[in-house]
């Protein structure tokens, strides 16, 4: 009887599963009510729903993850089947909206928090992406596409936290380059131009699959990294720490001093903890290190410059003036 009822249970669960390809993944999304007054509010256990949502949910809340402006919301009512994430790779996927599913590939993948995916065909948002089977692919937002392995994290972990090693990096000729290097982080052992071969004895093929490596990693844990430096070959081992920007949050460094700043590169938070530093909301950034600066990347690119302390310009209300950190 108890195998009977684990068949029944198989074959509910699998109810839209590969039954008229891409269509019955729309009307999945059409029966669970996944898309609601264009937000995503998709089943993933039977009572709890991710949203996808830049202000909090009525509904309430078991998990949150400020980075990528996901929620783990409990839902009462519940859905029968809810959307289970495959993390082996799909012959085929298509975007699924309300409207007709959009099929195509990702082109460009997730790399860590502040380049999100991108799918090879014009698509729409609200929606989510997945196989003809109806698993979870990914996540449609208006910012990029968020992958499974993260959606998978996101739901695994106890909290929604990030580790970091101190970079930033980017993939150009097929090397993963550090782009970028924490100057608050002491003892940093990375530089600029560093090209990175291995990390815990992995290959690094991409920079996706290194970012993951370093974002999923315990947090105080070491991570084995071998690179290339100026042409020679240089191996050592760094301890994690908690990641404080990234994502929908700023990245500019600046957050591990408690500052986060909008795209106008006006402050729009200040933790208690660095009150101290006479700063304010709405405090205006005008020069880091005496170079004028635009954008939140251009920040994190001349702070990583300073030697022994850092100098930033501000303005407000038209009065500017200085302030360092070390």
């Amino acid at each position: 009887m108890l195998r009977l009822f684990t068949l029944l249970g198989v074959l509910f669960l699998n109810l839209y599963a590969c039954k008229g390809g891409y269509d019955s993944c729309k009307q999945k999304v059409l029966d669970s009510q996944t898309i609601q007054a264009c937000t995503l509010a998709i089943p993933v256990q039977k009572h709890q729903r991710i949203v996808y949502s830049q202000t909090p949910p009525k509904e309430k809340i078991l998990k949150h993850d400020p980075f990528l402006s996901l929620y783990l919301i409990e839902d009462k009512k519940g859905f029968p089947y809810p959307f289970r994430i495959n993390m082996q790779e799909q012959l085929g996927i298509a975007s699924i909206s309300t409207k007709v599913p959009i099929e195509g590939k990702i082109v460009k993948k997730q790399i860590g928090l502040n380049a999100l995916a991108v799918f090879s065909e014009p698509i729409l948002y609200p929606s989510i992406i997945t196989s003809s089977c109806c698993s979870l692919e990914a996540i449609v937002t208006p910012e990029g596409i968020i992958e499974k392995e993260y959606i998978q994290h996101f739901i695994n972990t106890k909290e929604s936290s990030y580790a970091d090693i101190g970079i930033r990096v980017k993939e150009e000729k097929g090397q993963v380059i550090v782009n970028a290097v924490d100057p608050f982080m002491p003892h940093n052992p990375f530089i600029k131009g560093d090209v990175i071969l291995n990390v815990n004895g992995k290959k690094v093929q991409n920079a996706s699959m290194l970012m993951r490596e370093i974002l999923f990693s315990k947090i105080a844990s070491s991570a084995k990294i071998q690179l290339i430096r100026q042409g020679k070959t240089v191996a050592f081992s760094v301890l994690s720490y908690k990641r404080y920007g990234g994502g929908t949050i700023s990245d500019t460094f600046l957050e591990q001093k408690g500052i986060y700043f909008d795209k106008n590169l006006c402050i729009i938070d200040i933790k208690k903890d660095f009150a101290a530093y006479g700063l304010v909301k709405g405090d205006k950034l005008v020069e880091v290190n005496g170079v004028k600066v635009k954008t939140q990347a251009q920040i994190q690119e001349y702070i990583a410059d300073f030697k022994d302390f850092s100098s930033l310009l501000l303005e407000r209300n038209g009065f500017q003036f200085f302030v360092t950190f070390d």
